[in-house]
């Protein structure tokens, strides 16, 4: 599967914070985190995405550096792209799509977010 960047317009949606960011791993039995190519920890964080019609969907967005965010905040990713991804383990084909984002950050500087505008 050829992994080509899908640039995702994020203007229409309005995210949330649904679980702060944490460490990316590369393995769960050693504990090595995946860095970038400047050696820059890799973040995972849970966003709620909502588009104008109320449907919602969780997405686990990666960026370079811990954002600075907290759960429950209204947040706003910037340069986010997705890429397609395909495994096959125990003969079972398994694929999605992987979120990635230069930043992620909060609408407003208070906990809880404010409106966006």
């Amino acid at each position: 599967m050829r992994n080509i960047p899908i640039p995702v317009d994020t203007h229409r949606l309005r995210f949330s914070c649904a679980k702060a960011p944490r460490p990316r791993l590369l393995d769960q039995e050693s504990g090595k985190i995946k860095t970038d190519k400047q050696g820059n920890t890799i973040y995972e964080t849970v966003l709620l995405a909502e588009d104008e019609f109320g449907r919602m969907e969780l997405v686990k967005v990666g960026t370079s550096g811990e954002p600075p965010i907290a759960q429950g905040q209204d947040v706003v990713p910037t340069g986010m792209i997705g890429y397609t991804w395909e495994q096959t383990r125990n003969g079972e084909v398994r694929w999605g799509i992987s979120y990635k984002a230069a930043s992620i950050v909060p609408v407003s500087g208070k906990p809880g977010g404010g409106e966006r505008g």
